[in-house]
């Protein structure tokens, strides 16, 4: 089972390319899955800046909380 949200995301998509027999229907089914990728990364950097910045872990436990971050 998925973690997050757009792990969820990644494997729905996913598993619509494997059911497709239709090439731009994949093709577009994989540039989301790209697409999808550059949001992880960005996600990812967002954790990794709050953690570098913010020295109060109840504020980054409020954050967590929130769904601002993982």
């Amino acid at each position: 089972m998925s973690e997050t949200t757009l792990e969820t995301i990644e494997q729905l998509l996913e598993g619509a390319v494997e059911e497709t027999t239709n090439a731009e229907v994949r093709y577009k089914l994989n540039s989301a899955r790209q697409l999808l990728k550059v949001l992880e990364h960005r996600d990812d950097v967002f954790d990794e800046t709050v953690h570098a910045v913010v020295d109060d872990e109840e504020v980054v436990a409020q954050l967590r909380e929130l769904g601002y971050l993982e």
